[in-house]
């Protein structure tokens, strides 16, 4: 998805706090990489669901914004024969070198109770978990920070990766202080009293 369909759907969606919502999310993901540079950013669905389109968004993110760190390493629950490397990773890297990585879960359904034990022994070896989910209780105590997206479809999930993955590889905002600060330095100088 472009920019311009990105916009587009947070107009469409304006009003409804799922913007903001994922901006913020997307926002600490992005902290989140930056902080631990060297475990990189791992992302994993559930037995169900492998999450290969927000996989692709966040490597294009990665790209277009110079934040290397968000191009994520799909993990794979089942890994067919001849599988590229790139594509040949197991649920064993989140447990090899957790400390510093970021887990970013994505979670449409229930997770299954391997999936939950590899992503409990990543944080308690160091790594930040963050949690796309559908509002699944199991994550409540597990994620550092999560987005819950409850009750929809396919489709509607679909689009708040989008969201999110958008808001990842924005710049931060800068606080009114800092723009305030720089017209006050940039300005005409006051006048000699």
């Amino acid at each position: 998805m472009d920019a311009l369909r990105v916009s587009a759907l947070r107009e469409a969606l304006a009003g409804t706090g799922w913007p903001e919502c994922a901006r913020e999310f997307g926002g600490e993901l992005r902290r989140a990489v930056a902080r631990g540079p060297f475990g990189g950013l791992l992302l994993v669905g559930t037995t169900g669901y492998e999450p290969w389109h927000l996989a692709a968004h966040l490597d294009e993110q990665a790209r277009w914004s110079g934040a290397a760190a968000l191009a994520p390493v799909l993990l794979r629950r089942s890994i067919p024969p001849g599988a590229p490397a790139h594509l040949a990773h197991g649920l064993e890297r989140l447990v090899e070198r957790p400390r510093g990585a970021t887990v970013l879960v994505v979670a449409p359904g229930a997770a299954d109770e391997v999936l939950l034990e590899r992503v409990q022994d990543a944080r308690r070896g160091g790594a930040t978990v963050l949690a796309l989910d559908d509002g699944e209780p199991q994550w409540a105590s597990t994620a550092h920070q999560r987005l819950t997206v409850p009750g929809v479809g396919a489709e509607p999930f679909d689009l708040i990766q989008h969201l999110v993955g958008a808001a990842a590889g924005a710049r931060p905002r800068r606080g009114p202080r800092l723009g305030r600060l720089a017209g006050l330095l940039t300005g005409r100088p006051a006048p000699r009293w």
